[in-house]
């Protein structure tokens, strides 16, 4: 997908989810589109199950840190939809006790992801079944 068809369909996500999806930037043939954390289950939700997007599978769950801001985590998905032959990266600020809700009732697949994040960068992610370490000891 070129850069204007991407920046169309950041542009269209971005009117389809108001209050949630915050805006978009295209760079380097890549579609990132920020979000409210507190509404992410109902991002990832309209983009699956919305005609328009059918971002059907996850392909990752993950966090950068930027430990000087005050928000210091940006949790980052990426998701993918075969029908639009697009990848989509969802970015969303978190602070260090901010709870994030699990989306594993969308996307099942999500909760090794989630447990990784939270073991190894310490996001807590609510609603998950088995917020437990997963790489590291206690």
């Amino acid at each position: 997908m070129d850069d204007a068809r991407l920046d169309a369909l950041g542009q269209t996500i971005v009117a389809a989810l108001p209050g949630a999806a915050l805006g978009h930037a295209v760079a380097f043939n890549q579609l990132t589109v920020s979000v409210d954390l507190s509404r992410i289950v109902d991002v990832v939700r309209t983009l699956r199950d919305d005609p328009r997007f059918r971002f059907v599978n996850i392909i990752d769950v993950t966090a950068v840190d930027y430990p000087s801001r005050e928000n210091r985590f940006d949790v980052v998905y990426h998701l993918m939809s075969p029908a639009l032959n697009a990848r989509l990266r969802l970015i969303g600020e978190a602070g260090e006790t901010t709870q994030v809700p699990s989306i594993i009732s969308v996307f099942p697949g999500a909760d090794w992801f989630e447990r990784e994040t939270y073991d190894l960068y310490g996001v807590i992610f609510t609603g998950h079944p088995d917020m437990r370490r997963l790489l590291t000891d206690y």
